[in-house]
């Protein structure tokens, strides 16, 4: 039987094109751009200088701050620039700019570990100077949520749902590297001290199941859990209430509900973080989209610029309307090219001009639909209302702090209303307001 949760949508999933592909190592290129913060919290600081020459997967900017995970060298080379380079977030961002040598000459950190013998501060240390963060979009660093929730989580789970339409980079880890992922959750598992993992897995994954089954052998410790697809199945708050039942209270966090939600790419780097030594240098990104000739799995750098993925597609078919890094439905508009492939990037999507739905904002007509399609329970109808008039004060009352910003009332919207768009700027006010 497949679970699922209140309200969501359901796009066409469009992964036709990229989930039987398998992952293709991208060639590092000549020069890599890495923003000192690609994490939730406090960014870091540049520990090299111009003129430095580094190894590959050499620590080159940290930060004293507990919220925050420090950044590598994912090439070895020289450090020609230390300055403000664009970021995917849509400004600019001091950047450790690094020429490539192409010897991948690795640092005299990278080396095997038996992390059976180790404790869980040891193993949480390791996880934390990796650079590990949440690879499923939200890049919060892995060892401040390990730590939060020592003591407190008593569910581990897994999210495979992976259910933004096109992308399926995750999707051909667990196909391809599923011992990985079995082996981060056991290390997990360790750290937390906790005797049992779920997979929550959308059953339109199906041939994932036999590739997981195998790694996990005859253990009976992680069990995989079906979930009906839906949008957003792999919000960690959804996610929850489908596998345990239970709900994360307002303004909590997940191990409020005694869980604890991992990514499968997260998986993956901290059982090569623990084993080899290995920090989080490379993503598997999915490039596709109308506008893209050749869709593919990638795994490139961190630190390449994006004009390198689509050249690795066999470029633009035509001139994109519109190029995202993410999905369409919580993906971040890309202003240009030259922007590097970050810690949080999971897909590159390009959209030929007919494609582009976009229609002027008209006037709520109070379909409803809106709400229905809520997963957090709240009346978008309301909160846009008193957003658009300033009125702070009622949208905190209404719930806007609670907003995910998953876009399924402006995906269901008739009316085109800018709805996220709103609660993002409302949410902003507010926090701003408390902070003064």
């Amino acid at each position: 039987m497949a679970y699922t949760f209140r309200g969501g949508v359901h796009p066409d999933t469009k992964k036709a094109a990229t989930s039987h592909k398998p992952i293709e190592e991208l060639k590092a290129p000549g020069i890599v751009v890495l923003p000192v913060s690609m994490h939730i919290g406090a960014p870091c600081e540049p520990v090299v200088k111009v003129g430095d020459i580094v190894d590959l997967g050499q620590k080159i900017a940290d930060s004293q701050a507990f919220v925050s995970a420090p950044i590598h060298a994912t090439v070895s080379g020289k450090v020609i620039a230390i300055e403000p380079r664009l970021h995917p977030g849509g400004a600019k961002m001091m950047s450790v700019v690094i020429q490539n040598d192409y010897e991948d000459r690795p640092h005299p950190s990278i080396k095997p570990r038996d992390y059976e013998h180790l404790s869980s501060e040891e193993l949480i240390a390791i996880i934390r100077e990796a650079g590990i963060v949440g690879h499923g979009g939200a890049a919060f660093p892995a060892h401040v949520k390990i730590k939060s929730g020592i003591g407190k989580v008593d569910h581990l789970i897994i999210n495979a749902a992976e259910c933004e339409p096109y992308i399926t980079s995750d999707h051909r880890i667990l196909l391809e590297r599923a011992d990985q992922v079995i082996g981060g959750i056991t290390i997990l598992m360790k750290v937390l001290g906790l005797d049992e993992a779920t997979i929550g897995l959308e059953t339109n994954k199906q041939d994932a199941i036999p590739a997981l089954k195998e790694a996990i052998g005859g253990r009976q410790d992680i069990k995989i859990h079906p979930l009906k697809p839906k949008y957003p199945q792999g919000a960690e708050k959804q996610l929850i209430n489908v596998v345990t039942g239970r709900e994360v209270p307002s303004g909590k966090l997940p191990a409020d509900a005694g869980a604890a939600v991992f990514n499968v790419a997260t998986c993956c780097a901290v059982f090569n973080a623990v084993t080899q030594g290995m920090p989080v240098m490379r993503r598997v990104v999915t490039v596709s989209g109308s506008a893209i000739a050749n869709p593919k799995n990638l795994e490139v750098r961190i630190g390449t610029p994006l004009e390198s993925l689509v050249e690795a597609t066999g470029g633009f078919k035509e001139e994109p309307n519109k190029v995202l890094m993410g999905g369409p439905m919580m993906g971040v508009a890309q202003f240009s090219l030259e922007v590097p492939v970050i810690k949080g990037t999971n897909a590159i999507l390009a959209f030929c001009e007919d494609e582009n739905n976009d229609s002027r904002s008209t006037e709520c007509i109070r379909c409803g639909k809106c709400v229905a399609a809520c997963p957090m329970n709240l009346l978008p109808t309301y909160l846009y209302m008193y957003s658009e008039k300033g009125k702070l004060e009622e949208c905190e009352k209404y719930g806007v702090l609670d907003c995910i910003e998953c876009g399924s009332c402006n995906y269901e919207c008739p009316a085109r209303l800018y709805l996220v768009q709103s609660f993002r700027t409302a949410k902003q006010r507010i926090l701003e307001a408390r902070r003064k």
